[in-house]
């Protein structure tokens, strides 16, 4: 049975096995591989640095203390992630902001009224360019300026690379939903992003500085 199973997989199987029996000092181990993917998650939904580090580390220690809710129906990546979801949310609502509104910004519904500027199509971005620190700094900025629901999808799909299933599962609405918000993430990033992004993601230092404060 363990041979069509994943090594990485009986690893983590049996960490699971051993943190569930009272080791739990192992459970650093267990987590580590997925600390980034949960504080992104928090990310997503509350826009801000200093929020999602105290958010992930609740959810850690939540997770745990219900480690033996952990049946085992979903991946254990998938299970930290939606713990990250839920309490970023219970964050938000806690500080009585709305979760699907912009402080800035009125209301709008899936359709919305966004006009996307004629700039370069939306490309998946390679891992190189993420290495460049600009880059990576107007990256955080242009997520950071996302309305809430786009900002889930758009960390949930572009860069966790979840599925369209998987994300709609996450986030409690359909996959028709999860496409549309996808969507309008990728045109006000690649707006945001533009013109110091010019389409390639690799450009010269010069151009870093095209892209525009906000």
């Amino acid at each position: 049975m363990h041979a069509t199973v994943p090594l990485m997989e009986r690893d983590e199987e049996e960490l699971l096995r051993r943190v569930k029996a009272g080791a739990t000092e192992l459970f650093y181990e267990l987590i580590r591989p997925y600390q980034k993917a949960v504080y992104l998650s928090a990310f997503s939904v509350v826009g801000n640095a200093a929020d999602a580090e105290d958010v992930a580390q609740e959810v850690f220690l939540k997770a745990l203390s219900r480690i033996d809710q952990f049946r085992g129906e979903s991946k254990f990546s998938t299970w930290l992630v939606q713990i990250a979801l839920n309490e970023a949310r219970m964050r938000l609502r806690k500080d009585r902001r709305n979760l699907y509104e912009s402080i800035d910004a009125p209301p709008e519904d899936e359709q919305g009224d966004y006009l996307p500027r004629d700039f370069a199509d939306w490309r998946e971005i390679p891992n190189e360019a993420l290495q460049q620190q600009e880059l990576r700094q107007a990256l955080a900025r242009a997520l950071a300026s996302l309305a809430p629901m786009y900002r889930e999808v758009f960390v949930l799909r572009d860069v966790q690379k979840l599925s369209i299933a998987e994300s709609a599962r996450m986030l409690g609405i359909s996959e028709g939903a999860v496409k549309t918000r996808l969507l309008r993430a990728r045109l006000q990033m690649r707006d945001a992003l533009a013109p110091g992004i010019d389409g390639s993601w690799i450009t010269g230092r010069e151009e870093y500085k095209k892209i525009r404060p906000w």
